[in-house]
C-alpha cells in the first residue's frame, strides 16, 4: 500500500462531510467558493469548517477568477494553507496573488488534448503546485467538479517541476488506472464521493482514499 498518496476531497460543505474526509484519510480539504456551484460556502461558513478541521488536514479555498476585494474578505475569515485558482488566472496573476496573501498557490489547469499541455510550463513557473483537471466543455457553468476525464495518457511520463494532483472525473472504482496510467502521488476527488451534488458520502470518501493508496503508478 502507497501511504504517500496524498488525497484531495474538495467541495466541503458540512461538519459530516468534514469528518468523513477526515476519519478517510484525506491530507486536504477543499472549500469552494464559486456561487454557481452546489458546494459553494460563505465565508463564515468555511470559517467554522476550517476551525473545526483536524490538524494536518491542509485548507484549500477553491476560488475562479477572483477579485481582491474578495480574496480579503475570504482571507480575512478563514484560516487557509492554500489557495487554489481555478479560472483563466494568468501566469502573471498567479504570481501576483501569491505573493500578495503569503500563501503557497495551486493553479489549475483543463486539459482535453495535447494542445493544451504548454500551459501546464507556463504555470509550473509561478505556482506551487499544479492541479490537472479535465478541460470543461465550452459554455460550461462549473470549471471544475463536472465528473469529467481526459485521456490521461496525455501526461503519462511527464517530467514535472512542481508537485502536481491528477483530478477531473476520479472515482473509486477508476482511480487506481489513473494513477497507474500518470504516475500521479496527489489526487483530487469532488463529485466523484457524493450521492448528490454537494452531498458528500462517507463510504465512497473512504473507499475512494483506499483505492487510491493501495495503487501503483507508473
Amino acid at each position: 500500500m502507497t501511504l504517500s498518496t496524498r488525497v484531495k476531497i474538495c467541495g466541503l460543505t458540512s461538519a459530516q462531510d468534514l469528518d468523513g474526509a477526515a476519519r478517510a484519510g484525506a491530507s486536504y480539504a477543499g472549500f469552494v467558493f464559486f456561487p454557481k456551484s452546489p458546494r459553494n460556502l460563505n465565508p463564515d461558513a468555511a470559517r467554522g469548517l476550517a476551525l473545526a478541521a483536524p490538524v494536518g488536514l491542509a485548507k484549500v479555498a477553491l476560488v475562479v477568477n477572483p477579485e481582491d476585494a474578495m480574496l480579503d474578505a475570504i482571507m480575512a475569515q478563514v484560516p487557509l494553507d492554500m489557495l487554489q485558482l481555478h479560472g483563466a488566472e494568468s501566469p502573471d496573476r498567479v504570481a501576483e496573488l501569491r505573493a500578495r496573501y503569503g500563501l503557497p498557490v495551486m493553479k489549475a489547469v483543463g486539459i482535453a488534448s495535447a494542445a493544451d499541455l504548454p500551459k501546464l510550463a507556463a504555470f509550473e513557473a509561478v505556482a506551487d503546485q499544479i492541479l490537472v483537471d479535465a478541460k470543461p466543455a465550452t459554455g460550461a457553468a462549473l470549471p471544475g467538479g463536472n465528473g469529467l476525464a481526459f485521456d490521461w495518457r496525455l501526461i503519462a511520463g511527464r517530467d514535472w517541476a512542481r508537485p502536481w494532483m491528477l483530478a477531473g472525473g476520479l472515482t473509486p472504482d477508476n482511480v487506481a488506472e489513473a494513477r497507474r496510467l500518470t504516475g500521479a502521488a496527489q489526487v483530487d476527488v469532488s463529485s466523484g464521493v457524493e450521492s448528490a451534488p454537494g452531498i458528500k458520502d462517507a463510504a465512497r470518501m473512504t473507499a475512494f482514499v483506499q483505492a487510491a493508496r493501495a495503487s501503483t503508478p507508473a
